[in-house]
């Protein structure tokens, strides 16, 4: 065949053979007494290959590389898989991005500011070009994340929407300055895959920025949180910096609601259900911020000690903290099992029928007394049990578990067929201890939880338990 008739066949143009055969791609072909190049089919079926494999996603310098890894390897097919699967990796790195992108753009979408002079969403920062807002409102709302944010935006109170938005109760918040405290933060959500490091730490920094300078004016600050530890934990961060400011914001803390008796937090409720608490509010005493500022250097420790003090020990001026620290402290292993609070509940829920993470997320949830986590964070905790020779957890078809959301693909990992392994039905009867399976590495607040630093807590005796010397 002649060039022409092979370009045609493949369905390239003329020029894009030339530059495969320039790139080594193809190999030099025959020519003719006359001194034309002659192509056969084989030429036309690589021609065709090679666009196939650029339509799933490689390069030209990728293709080359496996053709002359091809010809280096005694086992071609095995170096074309290990290829493969590295593209997977990078596939689906680049789909939980885009999700990620995708999330934030639906937070924006949904933001209900009705001016971009002072909102504090994501739009209104772009079109401010990363400037503060021109004009400061005489109110600032401060709330645990977009979902009350958006529809606080909504009521008739008036004034600027800031959401806390930071998972206090996983990662490490170590006794750190507050600049450090936030890069510390910032790193670890972005190697979760939140998104990029310095993104995050801007969005701290100006989050902050914007919660002093407000009482730095004299603005009128409320913060609105709920009962639950996700909430209580931002609380004593909002307070403990109000406290450095001298200056007491206005509470609005609930753990319920008229005519809702599931009450699960206040992004659940309607923009006049939202101002009919306006009235209830009050201003935190001066115990309260003193209160919360000694509860959050507890928290950012080294030892959970002074944590579980507070743990165990009623506060009237922040009526839900003790409880919501025990929840904190039962992420601690515990000492039967290993467990954390989370882990147990997932293996219960597992082992009773609950066969996906979906299903399982909704099974942890109706277990808790005051729900705080979120199904990203859920899905991290259900992969940590499925790793490694010794893991509690395993798909359907006897595999580990994938890496969690949004480090891979949610809709993949949310539709796995979950199992619990014999390794897992003995630690849930207390038989094994998970520490001892599959180590530990996490943070509780400032605590470094290792192998050899393993603080244990029994939540029946509300009693913490020291590392064992061995």
């Amino acid at each position: 065949m002649r060039v022409g008739e092979v370009a045609e066949r493949a369905g390239v143009n003329v020029e894009t053979l030339r530059y495969y055969e320039r790139r080594g791609l193809l190999p030099t072909p025959h020519r003719t007494p006359s001194g034309h190049r002659r192509y056969d089919d084989e030429t036309v079926r690589f021609l065709v290959a090679i666009k196939e494999t650029q339509a799933v996603g490689f390069t030209l310098a990728e293709i080359a590389e496996y053709l002359r890894a091809a010809r280096r390897s005694t086992a071609p097919s095995d170096a074309l898989r290990v290829r493969m699967a590295a593209k997977i990796d990078q596939i689906d790195a680049r789909v939980a991005a885009l999700r990620r992108m995708r999330d934030e753009l639906a937070r924006v979408v949904g933001c209900a500011c009705t001016s971009l002079d002072h909102c504090t969403c994501g739009a209104a920062y772009l079109a401010r070009r990363g400037a503060p807002p021109t004009s400061r409102p005489s109110l600032l709302h401060i709330t645990n994340g977009e979902s009350a944010g958006n529809t606080l935006r909504q009521t008739a109170l008036g004034g600027a929407v800031l959401p806390w938005q930071d998972s206090l109760h996983e990662g490490p918040v170590p006794a750190l300055p507050r600049h450090e405290l936030l890069r510390t933060r910032a790193r670890f959500l972005a190697e979760r895959g939140w998104g990029r490091q310095q993104a995050l730490l801007s969005s701290l920094e100006r989050r902050d920025r914007q919660l002093l300078d407000a009482l730095r004016d004299d603005l009128q600050v409320v913060l609105w949180f709920e009962h639950d530890l996700y909430d209580q934990l931002q609380l004593l961060d909002v307070l403990a910096l109000a406290y450095t400011m001298g200056t007491a914001p206005e509470l609005i803390v609930v753990g319920s609601f008229p005519g809702r008796p599931s009450f699960a937090g206040l992004g659940e409720l309607t923009a006049s259900e939202l101002e009919t608490l306006w009235p209830a509010r009050r201003r935190a005493t001066p115990a309260a911020l003193e209160a919360a500022t000694s509860a959050w250097a507890a928290l950012r420790a080294p030892a959970p000690t002074a944590l579980a003090d507070w743990a165990t020990r009623e506060c009237a001026e922040l009526p839900f903290l003790a409880p919501a620290l025990r929840r904190l402290l039962e992420e601690l292993p515990a000492p039967a099992d290993g467990l954390s609070g989370t882990e147990r509940r997932a293996l219960r829920a597992v082992a009773g029928g609950a066969h996906s993470p979906p299903a399982a997320f909704v099974g942890v949830q109706r277990l808790e007394e005051a729900p705080f986590l979120g199904d990203s964070w859920f899905y991290r905790a259900l992969s940590a049990l499925g790793q490694g020779r010794t893991r509690l957890l395993e798909t359907d078809d006897g595999t580990p578990l994938p890496p969690p959301p949004p480090l891979s693909d949610s809709q993949h990992f949310a539709r796995l067929e979950l199992r619990l392994t014999a390794t897992g039905e003995r630690t849930l009867r207390g038989e094994a201890d998970r520490v001892e399976l599959l180590g530990i590495d996490r943070w509780i607040g400032g605590t470094h939880v290792t192998p050899a630093n393993t603080w244990r807590w029994d939540a029946t005796k509300l009693e913490l338990l020291r590392p064992s010397r061995r």
